[in-house]
């Protein structure tokens, strides 16, 4: 099966990994297509565009459910080291989505180059697909570049 292109901000991080903006119902059954067992989101419950009733939809799927979520504007280190330990709690194909993919990808980011040691410039390339909340003036990116900069 060939990755979905009706999922909101898709990205293939690896053969284990996926991530995306918001999911809809029938996004389920795709993911499930895939081989994804797992799904961290990162969202907040209560977001206009999350999807009503998606850890009972997940859960029908066959796809573990793990709820972590992150205000847009106050992501801290409590966040990121609850997404790395449901993310490392098995080897299982995972799909990490947000609303837009942006909280996602900036959490990848830091995982790539702190836990992973990634090449700074291969783990940044990945996160910018989606977003570089570092390099811009808009108050919204301001939390974010923060919480990725690594001399805070």
């Amino acid at each position: 099966m060939h990755d979905p292109d009706n999922i909101t901000a898709w990205q293939r991080i690896d053969d284990r990994t996926t991530t995306s903006g918001k999911l809809v119902a029938d996004n389920v059954q795709q993911l499930a297509d895939l081989g994804v067992r797992h799904v961290i989101n990162l969202s907040m419950g209560d977001h206009p565009e999350a999807l009503n009733g998606e850890a009972d939809l997940l859960q029908a799927a066959g796809i573990r459910y793990t709820h972590i979520p992150v205000p847009f504007d106050a992501p801290t280190d409590a966040h990121y080291e609850s997404f790395v330990q449901a993310y490392e709690a098995d080897d299982e194909p995972v799909h990490v989505p947000c609303i837009a993919n942006m909280r996602v990808s900036a959490f990848l980011y830091r995982y790539h180059r702190d836990r992973k040691r990634m090449p700074e410039e291969d783990a940044r390339a990945l996160m910018e697909a989606q977003w570089s909340p570092d390099t811009s003036d808009h108050p919204v990116t301001v939390p974010w570049a923060k919480f990725i900069d690594t001399t805070s």
